[in-house]
């Protein structure tokens, strides 16, 4: 992965019975393997596999249940020949090593390093990029939003540095609609730089950007999850401008070309156009 300029798009692929947006729509093998590939065609240049849905009251998933459901896909996507980067969204240690054993190449975990001490251990030991996503469930509200994910991301470079994590493999995502009122997530969508950094180290990170489909566009808008597209293409483009690298998303054609329309807007269109 070269974070820069070129925006990269993750194509979310849940293989849950209870995701919010696509619950059971991609958790046989035949759909999985199939949508990962339409994703690719539609530019996608990550495939992000998840296995437990941390929407709000869904149930947890046992480690082995959550094999069960990512490892046959993993497999099968190695064996199709899909060459993209495989992510594995997951905050339990030993899923992430036995994913990365198959053929990930990326841990995204929600509890950004902070939920099992094991977890920056399996990361150091196969060398791969970490996305550690803010979720303080139990924050004081009375801390304003920014001082509060300096101080989350701060223990997350602790446990990073601790791991032997190398400060180059180390992603941050917001954590969009995790933990934040209405307000907060639309102001970090804002001040998207100020809030992915570690006060620690005054040092910005990589940042990946998650809006898509989510209840901050639903709630803003009064509409359901699958008519959400134009709200998620307008926060994409907006963390795209406010220095996001990598973006989550579900509609992967509407947001690459959103995108590639941002870039040669910033950038110029590329040459020969």
């Amino acid at each position: 992965m070269i974070l820069g300029q070129t925006p990269l798009i993750m194509g979310i692929l849940n293989v849950t019975p209870d995701s919010f947006s696509d619950g059971g729509q991609h958790n046989l093998i035949e759909t999985a393997v199939s949508h990962a590939h339409q994703m690719i065609a539609e530019g996608a240049d990550i495939i992000d596999i998840g296995g437990e849905s941390t929407r709000p009251g869904a149930e947890p998933v046992g480690v082995q249940e959550e094999l069960d459901r990512v490892m046959p896909v993993i497999d099968a996507l190695i064996a199709a020949g899909i060459t993209a980067p495989i992510s594995i969204d997951t905050y339990k240690p030993l899923v992430a090593d036995q994913a990365i054993q198959a053929g990930a190449v990326i841990i995204n975990d929600v509890h950004g390093l902070q939920g099992a001490p094991e977890m920056a251990e399996v990361a150091a030991l196969h060398d791969v990029p970490v996305i550690a996503m803010h979720w303080q469930k139990d924050r004081d509200r009375s801390v304003p939003l920014i001082d509060d994910m300096h101080r989350y991301f701060d223990a997350t470079m602790a446990h990073a540095e601790q791991a032997g994590i190398s400060r180059t493999n180390l992603i941050l995502d917001p954590g969009f609609g995790f933990g934040k009122s209405l307000p907060e997530n639309y102001a970090m969508l804002r001040e998207l730089r100020q809030h992915a950094c570690s006060s620690r180290l005054s040092e910005h990170f990589p940042i990946l950007v998650g809006t898509s489909r989510k209840s901050m566009i639903g709630k803003l808008l009064d509409i359901p999850a699958d008519q959400r597209l134009a709200g998620t293409i307008s926060t994409t483009v907006l963390g795209y401008i406010n220095g996001g690298h990598i973006f989550r998303v579900h509609d992967v054609r509407a947001a690459s070309d959103a995108l590639r329309v941002a870039q040669a807007t910033l950038y110029g269109p590329p040459a020969g156009l």
